[in-house]
């Protein structure tokens, strides 16, 4: 662990104190566009995380503000005993049995919603001439260590890294690996014809590797080599590679089509490296451990929202003329999802989920939907 020297050239400023969570109940009919969303869209969503819940102990805690697994027994029972598309059926348990809190910051800042997809790229089991992009599994050398089993106060933390010479040490950055660093420690389990390609799929977690024949196989998250996501759009902004309005993934690819010299310099301004495994079964797999489901699953920072709960949306849609506003499930997470009011859309598979996607940067809110027995009696 390095220590960092403080500059002794200036008198030291106090830190600005961290905004601090708040809960602002909010009466269910009075949630932003409340009375015009299909509901009933949102079931297959939460049936995924009710299951989930239901498999519990009883006394697990779900996380901030969402009590513990038993309170939700009843609730996850009456959504399973719902029809698909009985709208008004879940309109009426949401009214009854579920109190709304907006999620907010003592500093009052407006929320940030960006969105995430599953992309869909061309790869083979062979390497060849057109395809020479590795996808790797996870490598043999990759440790994590979980530091709460030294210390119960590291208790949800880790380290990532790989064992040399009886050392722990960080695992190989994305150049390095790159550069064939982990060609002897990992299996690739496919090959892509376009780096970029891979590095979206890295970006967004998951995705769907296409063969020559047609065929199609999802893969998802396996692991991480445990160094912070570096945006590529953001260095190129500063740069001035890009302009700030024109830094969308195509307006990438386009940059390092024209500039082959720089693109792996480039892509390596994210040090950050996802592994993956071969998945079975209907749509990509959130960090809840379910399958997500396009536009009613959303990533967000556990440290504020808890997974597997449901969350009503109310956001700027990227499209500019009309609001995201609509029952939402939290069901993923993501390095670069932190905050308060922080969440990831997910707009689904392919091109068209990219469009959204990639446009979208939104103002707004939300709110957590949680049993009313959680609620204190005022």
């Amino acid at each position: 662990m390095a220590l960092v020297a403080c500059d002794q050239s200036e008198e030291p400023v106090a830190p600005e104190p961290a905004a601090a969570l708040r809960y602002v109940p909010v009466a269910m009919d009075a949630l932003p566009g409340w009375s015009a969303d299909n509901l009933s869209e949102a079931l297959p969503a939460w049936r995924h995380s009710c299951r989930k819940i239901l498999n519990f102990p009883p006394a697990r805690s779900l996380g901030p503000g969402a009590g513990a697994a038993g309170d939700w027994q009843t609730p996850c029972e009456a959504i399973g005993a719902l029809a698909d598309g009985d709208t008004a059926g879940l309109r009426e348990l949401l009214e009854s049995r579920f109190s709304a809190l907006q999620v907010t910051s003592t500093r009052e800042e407006p929320g940030l919603f960006t969105g995430y997809f599953e992309p869909i790229l061309d790869a083979a089991r062979e390497k060849s001439e057109t395809h020479s992009e590795p996808i790797y599994a996870l490598p043999q050398d990759h440790v994590t260590v979980r530091l709460g089993t030294f210390d119960p106060a590291l208790k949800g933390k880790s380290l990532v890294g790989r064992v040399e010479n009886g050392q722990l040490l960080p695992y190989r950055k994305r150049g390095e690996i790159d550069q064939g660093a982990i060609a002897e420690n990992a299996q690739v389990l496919f090959w892509a014809r376009d780096a970029l390609d891979v590095f979206i799929l890295q970006v967004q977690g998951s995705g769907i590797a296409k063969m020559p024949d047609g065929t199609l196989q999802r893969i998802g998250f396996a692991g991480h080599n445990g160094h912070a996501y570096g945006s590529l759009g953001r260095w190129l902004i500063v740069e001035g590679e890009l302009p700030a309005n024109r830094a969308a993934w195509e307006d990438i690819r386009n940059w390092l089509e024209t500039n082959p010299e720089k693109a792996r310099s480039a892509l390596a301004v994210n040090p950050r490296y996802i592994f993956f495994r071969e998945l079975d079964g209907d749509g990509p797999l959130g960090a809840a451990g379910v399958p997500l489901v396009a536009e009613r699953s959303m990533a967000v920072d556990t440290a504020h929202i808890p997974l597997n709960v449901p969350v009503w949306l109310d956001a700027e849609h990227p499209d500019g003329n009309q609001r995201l506003q609509r029952l939402m499930l939290a069901q993923d997470v993501g390095s670069a999802i932190k905050g308060i009011v922080r969440g990831d859309f997910y707009w689904g598979t392919g091109r068209a989920a990219l469009d959204k996607a990639g446009r979208m940067k939104s103002t707004g809110s939300y709110y957590i939907l949680v049993p009313k027995a959680l609620i204190p009696a005022s």
